[in-house]
């Protein structure tokens, strides 16, 4: 399995013989092999040609790009290989089938209403009452007739999640409301920034599989973006994102000079980002026991596995359940 390569310093990337080579222009200079990345995630100002981006294409390399404050802005993603035709019409056929593309969009939601409840449950009796609106909007969830009344419901249970972080968190970090565009706060620059890093792994996984990124259910399908990685992440940010802000913040290993302000706009500087990836990373590679498989399987497996989940339903295989860690 090859790796995700961060790189944060400006420079430029070419092709170099049967690898790849960084160089920062002055004392930084340094080949990657190309066996072992899977995804190349850019930070800084890089330089890059076509005949480096026809290289990694042949071994099915996706770049991220990040924006001056970090954030995630686009993606270069090689042609697919593992195709198939039929499954894009099936995934398409279930899109436009009101009822069907209703059940998966409730599945997305209700697995991430579980997966806010446990990480809730770790700090009762503080989030007791938050957790009872999230219990009403979760009933919310299941009964909603419609991807709008879906999305109402959901869009209340974040208010009351996003409420409980001013009793998890510790050490000068406080919580006013959600602001995505542009985050003017420490903490929603880092949530944003966790979300930005969850999109790019779900499509990682995804372009493994036959999916196709652009037909999504909760999220409507629209240009420019691959919606089908918003709906799979709504399982996995609470999953993995979430309790990862808490521990960092809580364990005083992301401070306030962690990040910057920049015309009004709060980000994670350089020396951020590396220790948020540096644990996000550790995370992603931790391995749970499966009940059904019976071995060990690590996050960011269970994400590859999701896509198969809903592969098989696509299919007719397997009705599709979302995960819902036990563990």
């Amino acid at each position: 399995m090859g790796k995700d390569y961060y790189i944060f310093t400006n420079g430029q990337i070419k092709r170099r013989e049967n690898t790849i080579h960084f160089t920062d222009g002055d004392d930084l200079s340094r080949d990657i092999p190309i066996e072992i990345i899977e995804r190349l995630h850019l930070f800084g100002e890089i330089s890059l040609n076509t005949k480096f981006f026809n290289f990694i294409s042949k071994y099915g390399v996706i770049v991220n790009f990040y924006n001056y404050y970090g954030f995630y802005s686009g993606s270069y993603y090689p042609r697919k290989k593992n195709v198939s035709g039929y499954l894009i019409t099936r995934q398409a056929d279930f899109y436009n089938n009101k009822e069907k593309r209703l059940y998966i969009a409730k599945c997305f939601i209700d697995s991430a209403a579980h997966h806010i409840l446990r990480n809730l449950r770790r700090y009762k009796p503080r989030t007791e009452k938050i957790m009872d609106k999230i219990e009403n909007e979760r009933i919310n969830i299941l009964t909603a007739n419609s991807i709008d009344e879906l999305m109402g419901a959901e869009g209340r249970m974040r208010n009351a999640y996003y409420s409980a972080y001013n009793y998890i968190l510790k050490n000068g970090f406080t919580f006013e409301k959600r602001e995505k565009r542009p985050p003017t706060d420490p903490l929603n620059a880092l949530i944003s920034f966790g979300n930005s890093m969850m999109y790019t792994t779900v499509l990682g996984e995804i372009y493994k599989t036959q999916l196709d990124p652009t037909i999504s259910f909760l999220h409507e399908p629209s240009t420019k973006r691959f919606s089908l990685c918003l709906d799979i992440s709504e399982i996995f940010k609470p999953l993995i994102v979430d309790p990862l802000i808490f521990y960092l913040i809580n364990n005083k290993m992301l401070k306030l000079d962690d990040f910057d302000t920049h015309e009004s706009i709060c980000f994670l500087n350089e020396k951020g980002r590396k220790k948020f990836i540096k644990e996000y990373e550790i995370k992603l590679s931790t391995t749970i026991k499966h009940r059904s498989l019976k071995r060990k399987v690590s996050y960011r497996n269970f994400i590859k596995l999701e896509c198969y989940k809903l592969i098989k339903y696509f299919i007719d295989d397997e009705l599709y359940k979302p995960l819902k860690a036990w563990w």
